[in-house]
């Protein structure tokens, strides 16, 4: 057992590894905002992070450095060498899972911290569940439908979220809901184009320095810290030149197009599948009928049209142009089955 040595040479036990977390922590704990009490919100915290790439690299070791007790990775992809440059938790590990690598990279750091890895994508089906078991939500999956199906989960469950995105020398970071308004009082749109890191490229500074503001704003929630990260939105432009504003008092939009899960398809819905068949050899659904989405085809009236495409985007576009004539649209990312 460890223990703090007292005058004399007599080490009492420590049973419960307090003395081992003040040694590890003392440099927090010296903090007024942190201290005895903050440490021990930390160690009975929980965190989910929804990807474990460039942005939940920085977030989940200093998550896990600062004590916070429980961690849940959530990331379906494996380790690639091209992408070691941003995401270095995961140096000797290519081809794990990021979130099977992550528990192993938390463990080395400090065995004190439980790890969950869920090797397995973020869906509308899961989300509701995951979000309820958490203190604060991190969204580090840089995808346009996790942001939004977190931050429809986070906004039901009053569970504050934490997102980040980063594109080449720019990104934000923001927190949302748990109170604050939902990511889509501030983002009630997407934009008509966007790239992503394979095809823009992106610097690993960049994102390292927007997951460490996701685990900063965290712990802030975490340890109560005045004034709250909730209704913040930092932003990093070209130049290293940060700048940011509140949104306390965003309203929440009307309607919006929500995303669902394949498996929540109904019989009579109209199925739009707007990949090709060099993307999508199989349609999303066997109802699907392929279409521009350009020019996506009528859906009946009273049907309920299903857009599915990889990311999310195309399908957005898509019911954008629908929507001032139909009613109901959801939304599908299929990501790349």
């Amino acid at each position: 057992m460890s223990g703090v040595p007292e005058a004399g040479g007599f080490t009492p036990p420590d049973p419960r590894g307090v003395f081992q977390s003040e040694r590890r922590h003392i440099r927090q704990m010296t903090l007024p905002e942190v201290g005895e009490e903050g440490q021990a919100r930390l160690r009975g915290a929980s965190v989910l992070v929804v990807g474990a790439g460039g942005l939940g690299s920085p977030a989940i070791m200093y998550l896990a450095g600062a004590g916070v007790g429980a961690l849940t990775v959530v990331d379906p992809d494996v380790a690639e060498t091209g992408n070691l440059h941003r995401q270095p938790i995961h140096a000797g590990r290519v081809g794990w899972n990021k979130a099977e690598s992550a528990r192993a990279f938390v463990q080395a750091l400090d065995p004190g911290v439980s790890v969950t890895a869920l090797p397995r994508p973020l869906t509308p089906a899961n989300a509701a569940g995951l979000v309820a078991r958490a203190d604060v939500v991190l969204d580090c999956a840089d995808s346009f439908a996790a942001s939004y199906v977190l931050s429809d989960a986070c906004l039901a469950a009053v569970v504050p979220l934490v997102s980040a995105s980063a594109l080449g020398l720019s990104g934000y970071c923001g927190g949302f809901c748990g109170g604050a308004p939902s990511l889509r009082a501030v983002f009630p749109d997407l934009p008509d184009r966007a790239a992503n890191c394979a095809t823009a490229g992106v610097l690993g500074p960049v994102v390292g320095m927007l997951g460490t503001a996701q685990a900063q704003m965290a712990l802030a929630l975490l340890l109560r810290l005045e004034p709250s990260p909730l209704g913040q939105l930092l932003t990093l432009n070209p130049g290293l030149r940060w700048s940011g504003f509140r949104f306390d008092g965003a309203p929440e939009p009307e309607g919006g197009f929500r995303f669902i899960d394949a498996g929540e398809i109904r019989p009579g819905d109209f199925v739009l599948e707007l990949r090709g068949t060099d993307e999508a050899p199989v349609s999303i659904h066997p109802s699907a009928l392929r279409a521009d989405p350009a020019a996506p085809p009528l859906p009946p009236r009273g049907t309920r049209a299903v857009l599915a495409c990889r990311s999310g985007l195309r399908a957005w576009r898509a019911a954008r142009l629908l929507a001032p004539t139909h009613p109901e649209i959801v939304l599908i990312a299929a990501g790349d089955h």
